[in-house]
């Protein structure tokens, strides 16, 4: 008579329980890892994208500083219009300054102050010319004149 010797290890090898079983835990790590280099390659992108948005805003403010005059003392503009008046009419004086802790505007009794834009009315009965002086907070001064013509 023949006899198998270990009747029960042919049983484990065509049990499709088992087989399916490694199949299943073989496809679901390889979605898993699948899963894990997605994530990790969108949170890699996702920080590159920051990194690229941080400077890029870096990049934005430091343009609008420079626009603003920087960090130096400067009269970034300063201008009548109209710049010739005919007697008993008036003009606006136009100034933008930038880090001014003081502005003056002579000869005019209207109150100035720092600001990027601003203008102010005056009514001159003759040729005059204007001097728009700026002061920092380290004693610093900076002058421009300005001639505004009457007919």
């Amino acid at each position: 008579m023949l006899s198998h010797p270990n009747p029960d290890s042919k049983a484990v090898r065509k049990n499709p329980l088992l087989y399916s079983s490694i199949a299943i835990g073989i496809a679901l790590l390889y979605v898993g890892w699948i899963f894990f280099s997605r994530w990790q390659v969108n949170r890699a992108v996702e920080q590159k994208t920051k990194q690229e948005r941080t400077q890029e805003q870096r990049e934005n403010d430091r343009a609008a500083l420079e626009l603003m005059g920087g960090k130096a003392l400067a009269i970034q503009m300063f201008y009548a219009s109209p710049g010739a008046i005919h007697r008993g009419e008036s003009t606006r004086l136009c100034y933008g300054v930038a880090n001014a802790k003081t502005v003056k505007l002579e000869p005019q009794s209207n109150p100035v102050w720092p600001s990027l834009s601003r203008c102010v009315e005056v009514a001159p009965v003759k040729t005059i010319t204007y001097t728009l002086t700026i002061e920092d907070a380290q004693g610093n001064t900076k002058s421009q004149t300005l001639e505004v013509k009457v007919h």
